[in-house]
């Protein structure tokens, strides 16, 4: 992420990294923060993929080095909703024994 020319107010997560059996191909999931830049930050690290393969090129020492494809990580959102709502159910029963 240092070799990309991203703001510093923007936070960049590898959240995990998905790599086929034969080591050609890895999805690599990231997480945003602020989450409104996400969209942004795939288009650099599209646009700058050449760069990043070549980098890894060089620093991994491994027979394959594998074409990677950048994704948003969706699970961090579902686990953020889940738990609002979670969140919700307890106040509504801590109010409703509040009452009671």
């Amino acid at each position: 992420m240092k070799e990309l020319s991203l703001p510093k107010s923007i936070l960049v997560t590898v959240t995990e990294v998905e790599t086929s059996r034969d080591l050609r191909q890895s999805k690599v999931f990231i997480s945003v923060f602020p989450e409104k830049e996400t969209k942004r930050v795939l288009r650099t690290l599209e646009k700058g993929i050449y760069d990043i393969q070549q980098i890894l090129n060089k620093r991994l020492k491994i027979k394959f080095v594998p074409k990677i494809k950048f994704f948003e990580d969706k699970k961090l959102k579902e686990t953020q909703k889940i738990d609002e709502i979670l969140n919700r159910i307890e106040e509504e029963e801590r109010l409703k024994n509040y009452r009671n």
